[in-house]
């Protein structure tokens, strides 16, 4: 396969999931910020996704301060932001449109019609459509299209580029997602309990934006709590949006690709799979949680940075 057709089937799947993931963190911003709050700490959870996506200071530069239906256009529907959802659609509706014949009619049909109805909301406006009916209306189009490429598309190395762009952007956002929690609760982290409302809220509403929270009342019978949650999305290779099992899919994916180009890549992530499998949340909690996120956010990093030269720079 082309470096070049490789590197748009894996920006498709990466800036669909990017937008899915948005979705995701804005809709728990946005419902934890409607709850009662002491002070300015309902649009403080508002900021939560400029800090997690790194986009605090664009924002602050183009508006100013912070105001909650500026955040959520910018965000959302804002061609101007590169990482808003609309943009992240468009860029993905462009890389697809790229490799119109490396994959199925389903899947182009679906991306196209997304791209479509999303420059319609954004004329409607977000205040007249609904920002939870958005951010739904988001995640299902997502599904939509993950459905017709495990349906309909051949197991090929197309088929191996959608995975590995769609969980390397799913692993990243699990570990920003799980850290901007742990340090948005600050000291009540490691000590939520039944009586702390507003660690509890916190929690359940992380879990829910990964769609964990059914898994974790299966899982444990405590409230949430760190160690417990931490535990579930690092470690546990059963759970679809834990780190341990995108690093599983990445590692196993990495693996059926051919040619030798790519052993930094493959050595990498089998790396980064052992080092999964092989841990203890109690060794992790020993190091320190947010040490240990800090350490595994650069090296995801350093896998999609091997993964673009092994395989996506023009030979």
């Amino acid at each position: 396969m082309l470096s070049r057709t490789a590197s748009d089937l894996y920006w498709m799947s990466r800036y669909l999931e990017r937008a899915e993931n948005l979705a995701r963190m804005l809709d728990v911003s946005y419902s934890l910020s409607l709850m009662p709050q002491d002070g300015r700490e309902g649009l403080d959870e508002m900021a939560m996704p400029l800090l997690i996506t790194g986009t605090l200071d664009d924002y602050l530069e183009r508006h100013g301060k912070l105001h909650a239906e500026r955040l959520l256009f910018f965000f959302a529907l804002d061609a101007t932001n590169p990482a808003s959802i609309y943009s992240c659609l468009g860029a993905a509706r462009a890389s697809a449109h790229a490799v119109r014949g490396r994959i199925t009619a389903d899947m182009w049909e679906n991306i196209n019609s997304t791209w479509l109805e999303i420059r319609g909301i954004a004329e409607q406006g977000l205040s007249r459509y609904g920002m939870s009916r958005f951010c739904e209306w988001l995640k299902e189009r997502s599904h939509l299209f993950r459905g017709a490429t495990y349906g309909t598309l051949m197991r090929n190395d197309a088929f191996r580029f959608i995975r590995l762009g769609t969980f390397i952007e799913r692993a990243d956002n699990t570990l920003r997602l799980l850290d901007a929690r742990y340090e948005m609760l600050g000291d009540e982290a490691d000590a939520v309990s039944d009586s702390s409302a507003r660690g509890y809220y916190q929690w359940s509403a992380l879990l829910r934006s990964l769609s964990s929270f059914e898994a974790y009342t299966e899982i444990y019978r405590d409230a949430p709590s760190a160690r417990n949650v931490a535990e579930m999305l690092l470690l546990r290779a059963d759970v679809p949006r834990s780190l341990r099992a995108c690093t599983e899919e990445i590692d196993q994916t990495l693996s059926q690709l051919p040619g030798t180009n790519g052993r930094p890549a493959q050595r990498l992530g089998a790396e980064l799979d052992a080092r999964l499998r092989y841990t203890g949340i109690n060794e992790i909690l020993e190091e320190g949680l947010h040490e240990w996120l800090n350490e595994s956010i650069p090296l995801m990093a350093q896998l999609g940075n091997e993964i673009h030269s092994s395989y996506l720079e023009a030979l």
